[in-house]
């Protein structure tokens, strides 16, 4: 085995923090930047330090080493992209204010690439002219970039981030199944290998088009994802893909709908309260506006309406709620009192939920006053069901009913069968085996590098620091010189004669640094196994401690040598 550099803390650019950044929120953030490994420069930019780039190219490794196995072939695109690709498949408007766009000094449109669906796409429309060339999988490892309206949680949340992105190209969808089943595959080696807890979840497709879309989420605290687990079935979703089957009930023995006086009830609470029914029992009217035109979104009253659901059914329509002044100009919606019948120029989409034939108490469109018994499909026409609410713990799982339980979690990969959308709008077709021309079928698949290693820290620290699993670890081990001179010499021995088995040493040499400052630094950087020379130096006996456990053990200097190289 060849020799492994030892690197020594003496030398080494990273300065431990005792204290939290004030500005951050959560405890990759904290912790990533108090154990020196990345370092803020701009609102959403961050440095790599010595050890945070170690452990980052390990992650890089572990991703490059799955995907060559499945035959995928790196290559590496520019960032800066130009406008035309993007504006051909809409994009560029779609992506909206995320997009960092910049002009050259001549006045060409350009931009800094979120994803390279376009570019790679043509790249294969350039390579690939037969059905001989196909099929085919390109990957690259690059930064990436999002003008995040608020970049946040560190590394988790930038405007720059390292990306894996992969595409797949085939004349046939049975082969964009066999090209998207082998990422699934690769993507569970490698998250197993990077030592991550994660649920692979149904999702939505997004900006990025195309049909089947799962995600790759890692359960934590400091997830802005919410999933959706059943305790009783193989069922996960991200709650913005979770969809439920529209089931018509008989609702022909349901009286005439009947207008009532409800003075001051505006609000669906208030009035529940008058009438002394559950919120359940009301049927709440959102009024939104599409691209300018207002449309009412119907949910159960005791639902809330998700926001971001709308937005993705609309998209790449602009969605926003109505305001004072859209009420002024429509006297005919009145304001805490509107309701689906006899409205006009509205039109009115509704969650699965409000079914033909259940009966509603809603508002009567006249101020003060609301209608009961008003009946789906009898009183007023659904124009779209759209799955709209928020999804609440306990709701049934649409594949067997059981109670939904709900968590937090990080994105680390997403996978998607593209089909044709980015072909068709760019026109990459191949001759077939016919000798006809044959429009290419696509997937796209990508994995969050720079967000893998927070989602590592969020998961696997613990109250005294990180503790990194030994495949990602910036080094196999931690030695600390606890004394002067004589530890110190031990120590620097020791390294070396581990270094020279091939194993990676992190040696604390630090002259003038107290022990007690050492052995925090070790925890809090926190690679697997920590090794110490301190007061049986002369003994020639350290000390060895796994980081996770906290278990130690004292051995001889030839024992440990043999222990770590074994």
């Amino acid at each position: 085995m060849a020799n492994a550099p030892v690197q020594r803390m003496s030398q080494l650019l990273a300065k431990t923090l005792r204290d939290d950044p004030a500005d951050a929120e959560v405890l990759s953030h904290k912790l990533l930047v108090r154990a020196g490994y990345v370092r803020r420069t701009a609102a959403g930019i961050w440095s790599w330090l010595p050890l945070g780039k170690k452990v980052l190219a390990n992650v890089e490794r572990i991703v490059r080493e799955e995907m060559d196995a499945v035959g995928a072939q790196e290559v590496l695109l520019p960032a800066i992209l130009p406008r035309e690709p993007y504006e051909a498949t809409g994009r560029w408007e779609e992506y909206g204010p995320e997009l960092f766009r910049l002009q050259d000094r001549r006045g060409g449109d350009y931009l800094l690439g979120p994803t390279h669906e376009e570019i790679f796409t043509l790249l294969v429309k350039d390579q690939a002219s037969s059905y001989k060339d196909l099929p085919v999988i390109l990957y690259q490892i690059q930064n990436k970039y999002r003008d995040e309206a608020r970049p946040r949680a560190g590394i988790l949340r930038g405007r720059e981030f390292l990306m894996k992105d992969s595409y797949s190209f085939d004349t046939e969808d049975e082969g964009l199944a066999k090209s998207y089943a082998l990422h699934r595959e690769a993507y569970q080696k490698i998250f197993a290998r990077l030592g991550l807890d994660y649920r692979i979840c149904a999702a939505t497709a997004g900006a990025m088009g195309g049909s089947k879309s799962e995600e790759f989420l890692a359960p934590a605290e400091a997830g802005e994802d919410t999933f959706a687990d059943c305790p009783n079935c193989d069922f996960a979703a991200n709650t913005e893909a979770i969809t439920y089957e529209l089931k018509p009930v008989d609702g022909s023995d349901v009286p005439a709908a009947e207008d009532i006086p409800t003075p001051d009830t505006p609000t669906i609470e208030t009035l529940a309260a008058s009438l002394g029914v559950p919120a359940s029992a009301t049927l709440k009217n959102l009024l939104v506006k599409v691209d300018g035109e207002i449309v009412a979104v119907g949910v159960p009253g005791d639902r809330e309406v998700d926001m971001d659901k709308v937005e993705a059914h609309f998209a790449p329509a602009a969605v926003e709620l109505v305001t004072e002044t859209d009420f002024a100009a429509r006297p005919d919606l009145v304001r805490g009192y509107v309701g689906p019948r006899g409205l006009e120029k509205v039109t009115y989409i509704a969650d699965p939920r409000v079914a033909p034939g259940t009966s509603w108490i809603t508002g009567a469109n006249k101020a003060g006053t609301h209608t009961k018994n008003v009946v789906v499909g009898r009183d007023f026409e659904v124009g779209e069901y759209v799955d709209v609410v928020v999804v609440q713990e306990g709701d049934p799982c649409p594949k067997c009913g059981t109670g939904l339980v709900l968590d937090r979690a990080i994105e680390i990969g997403h996978i998607f069968q593209l089909g044709r959308k980015y072909a068709d709008a760019l026109k990459l077709d191949v001759l077939g085996q016919n000798g006809k021309p044959v429009r290419v079928t696509m997937g796209s698949y990508g994995i969050g590098v720079s967000r893998a290693v927070a989602a590592l820290a969020e998961q696997s620290a613990d109250d005294k620091g990180l503790c990194w699993p030994a495949e990602v670890a910036p080094a196999d081990v931690h030695v600390v010189a606890a004394g002067k001179a004589l530890q110190t010499e031990l120590a620097l021995d020791i390294s070396q004669k581990l270094a020279a088995a091939g194993v990676r040493v992190l040696v604390d040499d630090r002259p003038g640094v107290s022990p007690g400052v050492k052995f925090t630094d070790s925890e809090l950087i926190g690679v697997p196994q920590i090794l110490v020379a301190g007061r049986r130096a002369a003994d020639g006996v350290v000390e060895l401690k796994d980081r996770r456990t906290g278990e130690r053990e004292e051995l001889t200097v030839e024992e440990a040598v043999a222990r770590l190289t074994a």
